[in-house]
């Protein structure tokens, strides 16, 4: 019997060895907190990966996650400025950041954190896009809307322990039964904005052309009129040089003569072998003799 109790006595303590170290020993990853609890209330909060140790029997430990989560909104109607009805998808990007704060105001739960989160985002992707136009609210999709729900969220959920790092629409679009008559308004007023502009570009294009018509018949009649004088001119000249070649009797009978020759040479240049002169002509004066 003393034998056994020897033989036993050592294996019980190195159970009992084994049992209050694993009791004690806690393992923290990086992706989680781990909270030390003693009679129900928080007395650590380890926020570093690996081996801690604790009060075996008295303390206690639980984990929360140090990652990003994604919490997915429902689907719902929202209402424009210009009373316009719209379908809004949103989802929110958040973590805890303050463990302490998290357990003492939402008991650790991390469904009560995402019902605030739900009940918070909603109201304010409500209040902003309340105060946007319709237009705005499309035309913002690439960021601005997010920016002012963000905005008006504000530091709200620094109370819990949570920090929102980011309030994204997934699709914020219109009512299926509206889709259709927003279209035709939206081509309709397409249209007419074309219409205006090609009625302003004929508009344009006629008064270039109409100027450019102008200024071309300036042009023209300027020309004609500077030929008309240089013609002057020349026939000025002409008859100057003339009147000095040619300025006695007997020249200007002979450049009659030269002139009556030409005009006949002329005329027998057509094929025709006859040549009709007046009784008058310079050549028929020279055949009578005269």
């Amino acid at each position: 019997m003393a034998k056994t109790l020897k033989i036993l006595i050592p294996i019980v303590l190195v159970v009992a060895l084994i049992i209050v170290l694993s009791a004690s020993l806690v393992v923290t990853q990086p992706n989680e907190y781990t909270i030390i609890k003693q009679f129900g209330a928080v007395v650590r909060v380890i926020d570093q990966p690996g081996l801690s140790l604790k009060m075996p029997f008295v303390q206690s430990s639980s984990t929360l996650p140090k990652t990003e989560m994604l919490y997915d909104l429902a689907v719902s109607d929202v209402i424009t400025a210009d009373k316009k009805s719209m379908v809004a998808d949103s989802f929110v990007l958040w973590e805890i950041t303050d463990p302490l704060k998290f357990i003492q105001t939402l008991s650790g739960n991390l469904a009560s954190a995402e019902y605030r989160i739900d009940t918070v985002v909603y109201n304010s992707l409500k209040n902003v896009i309340s105060s946007m136009k319709q237009e705005e609210v499309i035309s913002g999709r690439d960021g601005e809307l997010a920016a002012k729900i963000m905005e008006n969220v504000g530091d709200t959920f620094a109370a819990y322990g949570i920090t929102v790092k980011a309030i994204e629409t997934k699709r914020i679009d219109l009512p299926d039964e509206n889709k259709a008559a927003v279209y035709e308004r939206m081509i309709s007023e397409r249209g007419n904005i074309a219409a205006s502009y090609v009625a302003e570009g004929d508009a344009e294009a006629k008064e270039i052309r109409n100027e450019a018509d102008k200024s071309v018949q300036i042009t023209l009649s300027e020309a004609s009129a500077e030929a008309e004088k240089i013609k002057a001119e020349g026939e000025a000249e002409y008859m100057r040089i003339l009147s000095q070649v040619y300025d006695t009797q007997d020249e200007a009978d002979f450049y009659e003569f030269m002139r009556a020759l030409d005009m006949a040479r002329s005329a027998l240049t057509s094929g025709s072998k006859t040549l009709v002169v007046s009784s008058d002509s310079p050549i028929a004066q020279v055949f009578n003799g005269e």
